[in-house]
């Protein structure tokens, strides 16, 4: 191969691990115009790892501190803090989901992600999964605030969130 057909297949390679998602795949939900070639601020995350398609996806966006990590909603809006939420139904088909979230300007935020799987709207131990930009293991735990952390540039932050549900006795976990 010649210099610059290795140099080709150097960009080509390169440029395909940096793209956000598959070509051709659909951004979901209502921001996802703020992910569109590269617009912002926002966060596209891909989802990976579903237990299954039913109910709906939620991308929830809080402050990165503790006091005001996974707060309830309307005491945030109340309080005039940072708080987003986009949900979307679970799509049909298999592979990761694309999903899209506006953020008011660059900085540090705390983004959580839950499946519905019942889609009543309320988090149920027993059967919903959840993931954070971490990926690490939430296990029986409430999660930390530094598991849920993102940093968004002018642009879009891009993240993988792997999906977890309830494992038995070891907590909230990937399925295998």
């Amino acid at each position: 191969m010649t210099r610059a057909g290795v140099m080709m297949a150097v960009v080509a390679v390169l440029g395909s691990a940096m793209m956000p998602q598959a070509a051709g795949a659909q951004i979901l939900g209502s921001d996802a115009a703020a992910c569109a070639n590269g617009g912002g601020p926002a966060i596209l995350a891909r989802i990976e790892g579903l237990k299954d398609r039913k109910g709906n996806l939620k991308l929830e966006l809080y402050p990165a501190n503790d006091e005001d990590f996974l707060q309830d909603d309307g005491v945030l809006v109340r309080a005039g803090k940072t708080f987003r939420r986009v949900q979307v139904p679970t799509p049909a088909g298999n592979g990761p989901i694309a999903m899209c979230i506006r953020v008011p300007h660059p900085g540090r935020y705390a983004l959580l992600f839950t499946h519905d799987r019942d889609g009543k709207n309320k988090f149920n131990f027993w059967s919903d999964g959840a993931g954070f930009p971490a990926n690490t293991k939430l296990g029986r735990r409430k999660p930390p605030l530094a598991s849920a952390l993102i940093d968004v540039p002018n642009g879009v932050a891009n993240t993988t969130i792997r999906a977890q549900y309830l494992r038995g006795l070891g907590g909230f976990g990937p399925v295998e």
